[in-house]
């Protein structure tokens, strides 16, 4: 009787360390789980903020592009414009000059 008492705590023990064994595995893997997401959710967001950082820097120089070009535009009227009083002024001194004789 006492065997048979002891075969059956020794299968009972074992089916506990069996289904220890089964949890243990279980958490392991959802641990693992639990990390390799984490790891791509911030390999996701560094290529989301590398891809807002070189989209901000296009902008940027893109805008200081149209402001350069935009100062040039403005420069080459200012000197066409100069230019051009500067050649109507010269036309009325010649005509001045031109009717004195």
């Amino acid at each position: 009787m006492a065997v048979v008492i002891l075969v059956v705590v020794v299968v009972v023990l074992l089916v506990i360390l069996m289904v220890m064994v089964v949890v243990i595995v279980l958490v392991v893997v959802v641990v693992v789980v639990v990390v390799v997401v984490m790891v791509v959710l911030v390999v996701v967001v560094v290529v989301v903020v590398v891809v807002v950082v070189v989209v901000v820097v296009v902008v940027v120089v893109l805008l200081v592009v149209v402001v350069l070009v935009v100062v040039v535009v403005v420069l080459i009227v200012v000197v066409v414009v100069v230019v051009d009083v500067a050649i109507s002024g010269d036309r009325n001194i010649i005509k001045k000059e031109a009717e004195k004789f």
